[in-house]
Parts: structure tokens; sequence; C-alpha cells
């Protein structure tokens, strides 16, 4: 099948093309890299005062209100982009990788018999209204440091709100 020098000559390749990479890539750390251990703290060569702060605020001042967005929010459209959640929430009473969603507005939060919470789900005491459902499902670790769920969120805010729509339309 293979000879001994055919199986040295591959492995020789690709040990030879790692360390090239290896090699390239300290190389570029060296040149390029700042403010590593044992290198003093090197500054950028210019910086803009308040333009990572003003981004921000206008980030936010640019998101609608949750009042004006659930007003306008689609049942429908909630229950297309469930379809997102699907995977880890079940919507027919039975827990999955997350808890069932019937009744999730106005329910006690870490309140789903047999399934087990994270710590941090668990020591907020508030009921889940349809506000907070919208802002956890943003950005769930965020919202909630230390929660299970590993979802990165719905970045759009009227989806958020569709599916919040959509949630409390499920008894």
């Amino acid at each position: 099948m293979f000879d001994t020098m055919t199986i040295t000559k591959v492995v020789g390749g690709a040990c030879g093309a790692l360390l090239i990479f290896l090699f390239g890539n300290w190389a570029a750390e060296s040149i390029y890299g700042f403010g590593e251990k044992g290198h003093e703290e090197a500054t950028l060569a210019y910086s803009v005062a308040g333009t990572e702060t003003e981004a921000t605020t206008a980030v936010a001042a640019a998101e609608p209100a949750f009042a004006d967005l659930i007003q306008v929010a689609d049942v429908s459209a909630g229950e297309q982009t469930f379809g997102k959640c699907k995977s880890c929430h079940k919507i027919d009473g039975k827990n999955a990788v997350g808890p069932h969603l019937n009744g999730v507005v106005g329910r006690a939060r870490g309140s789903v018999e047999g399934f087990a919470y994270s710590d941090a789900m668990k020591s907020i005491v508030a009921p889940w209204t349809e506000e907070e459902i919208y802002t956890f499902i943003k950005a769930p670790k965020v919202y909630v440091p230390g929660t299970k769920m590993s979802y990165a969120g719905l970045a759009k805010p009227e989806e958020r709100a569709n599916v919040v729509a959509y949630l409390a339309s499920l008894k």
C-alpha cells in the first residue's frame, strides 16, 4: 500500500507546514502585537475621544421602544420566527433542552416542573413579563449571566416583539 518513505514524506511535509505557520504567527505577533505580557503597554497611533460612547448611545436610541413594537407585533410572524427556538423549546407542555414555553408570560422564573434551571435563572424571583422576555431574548447570556441558554439572541427588535406576542398567545 504505502511504503515507509512515502509516509515519512507526508508526515515531514505536515510538520514543516505547521512550523512555517507557527513561525509566521510568532513573527506577526512580534511586529504587530501590543499589550502582551513581557512587553510594555503600547498605545494606539491615534484615538478619537468619545466615539465609542456616542456610537453606543446612537444604537440604543435607534431601537424603537418596546411599548411601540408590541402594539404592532404580528403573532403569525412571531410563530414563524419561533422556528429558531424550536430546537430547544417546545410548546406542547413538554420540556426539551430548554423548558416548555406554554404560558411563559406571567409565569415565575425557574418554575417549570422537571426542568433543571441554572442557579442564575433560579435566583431571579420576578415573573416573566412580555418586556422581560423581549429583553432576555435579545442576548440571554448578557441579561442573565450564568444562564444555561446558549442561544446568542435575536438582534432585530421587530422579531423579538413578534416572538413575545406569539408566546403571549400561548396559554
